[in-house]
């Protein structure tokens, strides 16, 4: 009996990266909750009369919210590949398009 150990790869829906649009929309609603969860902290911190180490958990979450919200706003799907880790073939000449007059 022939095993046959060259069989092609058969790419399934379920495979596929979301779009662009939707992992932006993604982001930006993760952000958007971020930032009210912040707000909120904001305005306890002001308007309430607490200890201070409860105003001081309200301001740290005010101030190190935004820090944590830019950054999980600017991560890309985690699934995605960004084209950056993709081997570049060997080039040992230069281009047509790159060279420059003269040379």
């Amino acid at each position: 009996m022939k095993v046959r150990r060259d069989r092609k790869v058969v790419h399934q829906v379920t495979d596929a990266q979301p779009s662009l649009s939707a992992d932006i929309g993604r982001r930006e609603k993760i952000y958007f909750v971020q930032m009210g969860i912040r707000t909120v902290c904001l305005i306890l911190a002001v308007v309430l009369n607490v200890p201070w180490p409860i105003r001081l958990v309200f301001v740290a979450g005010a101030v190190f919210l935004p820090y944590f919200a830019v950054i999980g706003a600017n991560q890309p799907n985690r699934g995605a590949s960004s084209g950056f880790d993709a081997e570049k073939p060997n080039q040992t000449e230069i281009p047509r398009h790159r060279r420059e007059i003269g040379s």
